[in-house]
């Protein structure tokens, strides 16, 4: 039985952050709203949509964004207008250019180093094993079995 309650109260969490009161009653421009807010980044929580967070922040940004959709306003001017008041960190994929081209770029520099580093560690771990000795030939086999067995006597 508390599987079944454990199952079930994730089975609710998807439920989101939207309120009630928040959801438009044209569901063409609720779900351009839910799309949108999918998009934006919660200035509270960094890691979440505003459509995922309960923050009041998110909330008034999911206001705002429902408000100027119904003025009539285009998807892309909507989160325009939200970057433009917010700055591009607002923007769960912010565009290319020269003031987000860190967040691009660093990614592909932490790989390339990770992997000289890896490199480095494995021609190091090469030049540290022992060299391997060739076996010994027929002729040096019984130069040995010799010495050893003059010791013996």
């Amino acid at each position: 039985m508390k599987t079944v309650i454990f199952l079930l109260f994730f089975l609710v969490t998807p439920a989101l952050a939207i309120q009630p009161d928040e959801i438009l009653e044209d569901k063409v421009l609720e779900e351009r709203a839910r799309v949108i807010s999918k998009e934006l980044r919660c200035l509270v929580c960094q890691n979440q949509s505003i459509d995922d967070s309960d923050a009041p922040l998110a909330k008034d940004l999911r206001v705002l964004v429902r408000e100027r959709l119904q003025a009539g306003e285009s998807d892309e001017k909507v989160i325009e207008f939200v970057a433009d008041r917010y700055g591009d960190f607002v923007l769960l994929r912010p565009p290319v250019k020269a003031s987000t081209l860190t967040l691009w770029i660093s990614p592909i520099v932490i790989l390339i180093v990770g992997v000289i580093f890896l490199l480095m560690r494995f021609r190091k771990q090469e030049k540290n094993m022992p060299v391997k000795v060739p076996p010994l030939s027929s002729e040096e086999t019984k130069k040995l079995e010799a010495a050893l067995g003059e010791d013996k006597r």
